[in-house]
């Protein structure tokens, strides 16, 4: 199989990946706000009681984070999906068309990036301090497979190809 068969591959499985869990995220919309409100509430949190973030219990603020979230990782999956198409029409085309092809799959696994690194691990885990609760750090241990998923077929994809 050709290596670039194989990238193709690695950017549609991100893509099924990130419309699955913004699919999960919508058939559970309910839970998942819960568990919003839950890690933004600061609650639970014995090790380090104290945080510069102040909790946040603001329905309005609550629905914005969610909907960011699940629509970042709508959009990570509609890009990684879009990519993967392109990626598979140019399989055969010169190395620089291919590589052209490549620019949507780029963007998808850098918005689920955004999401699993930046929304959960800086601020869920870092400013938010999901790590303390039994549900967030199961969160947040998560979101670290699905970012690492994000950056090593990033990286992969970015290499170019002959």
């Amino acid at each position: 199989m050709s290596t670039r068969l194989l990238k193709t591959a690695f950017v549609a499985i991100i893509a099924l990946l990130c419309l699955a869990y913004a699919g999960q995220n919508i058939v559970n919309l309910d839970i998942a706000y819960a568990s919003f409100a839950y890690v933004m509430s600061n609650a639970d949190h014995a090790l380090y009681p104290n945080s510069f973030m102040p909790a946040i219990s603001n329905p309005v603020l609550l629905w914005s984070a969610l909907v960011l979230v699940v629509a970042g990782e709508f959009l990570a999956g509609l890009f990684a999906a879009a990519g993967a198409w392109s990626m598979f029409s140019a399989r055969n085309a010169p190395a620089d068309e291919f590589q052209q092809a490549k620019k949507n799959a780029l963007i998808g696994c850098a918005l689920g990036i955004v999401v699993w690194l930046g929304f959960f691990g800086t601020f869920g885990a870092a400013f938010f301090q999901m790590w303390q609760t039994e549900s967030g750090a199961a969160s947040m241990n998560g979101a670290f497979q699905y970012f690492m998923s994000c950056a090593v077929v990033f990286i992969i994809v970015a290499m170019t190809d002959e």
